[in-house]
């Protein structure tokens, strides 16, 4: 297959989501088609600069397309979706990615954790979401979101794990019709972040750090008398688990 029909087939398949979406204006159709078309052509970095440059239209005008149109990406990456992603099991993936940035102008623009240099950098953050398919071992990007910088996290008065939370909560929806399950890294596993998605109807799926301590809960009912019986049962040994106390999910 030539790369000619290649970047056919892939126009074809975004001119079919686009239509699937809303009834789109033909001015903005030409302009989101071709800059669709320049995000697989261009070979270098990507910016407003660089569309106007190789594109159809003047730098000005692909900036307005993302500045002032609402688009919804996650109706637009879910129609594509659909169509490539069959299998029945699936499962939405959230990852933030630290993207390397400069200047003092840039909204929410702030330190961010990143895993490749393992500390705290400046820059941006991005939480991508994804959709996994379990059954053919796939995944597609549903859509992403920039992270707040620490200062207008405080203006909201939220963590950062709650500002995750809160966000996916929002799009609950939308996620829900592709899967209730919600797969993590052990950065989310926080009571923080588990206990208002499982109140939302989500299933989490992370993995505890190296060092952390658990309790089963006790199973102790009450029995009339003053003070409540204790909470715990014990601490949980993971290479010796009490089966009892666990649930199997399909």
């Amino acid at each position: 297959m030539t790369k000619e029909t290649l970047l056919m087939q892939y126009q074809s398949e975004c001119l079919s989501a686009l239509k699937s979406v809303a009834n789109i204006q033909k001015p903005f159709e030409k302009t989101f088609m071709d800059t669709m078309k320049l995000f697989m052509a261009i070979p270098d970095r990507i910016n407003f600069l660089q569309l106007g440059r190789y594109g159809c239209f003047s730098e000005q005008t692909y900036r307005n397309l993302f500045e002032h149109e609402t688009f919804d990406w996650f109706a637009f990456n879910g129609s594509i979706i659909s169509k490539h992603l069959t299998g029945k099991r699936k499962a939405i993936a959230i990852d933030p990615s630290y993207i390397p940035k400069s200047g003092k102008k840039t909204p929410w623009i702030g330190y961010f954790w990143s895993g490749c240099a393992g500390e705290y950098k400046r820059g941006l953050e991005i939480m991508g979401i994804g959709v996994i398919d379990i059954d053919n071992h796939e995944c597609m990007t549903l859509g992403s979101i920039q992270t707040p910088d620490c200062k207008t996290l405080d203006n909201m008065d939220k963590s950062l794990v709650d500002w995750y939370s809160s966000y996916l909560i929002s799009r609950k929806d939308k996620l829900q019709s592709l899967s209730r399950t919600v797969v993590a890294d052990a950065f989310f596993s926080k009571e923080t972040f588990i206990t208002p998605m499982c109140e939302n109807d989500f299933h989490v799926i992370s993995r505890f750090r190296n060092d952390v301590i658990l309790y089963y809960p006790t199973l102790e009912q009450k029995t009339g008398k003053r003070g409540h019986p204790k909470w715990f049962d014990g601490r949980i040994d993971f290479a010796n688990l009490d089966l009892t106390r666990c649930k199997e999910y399909e």
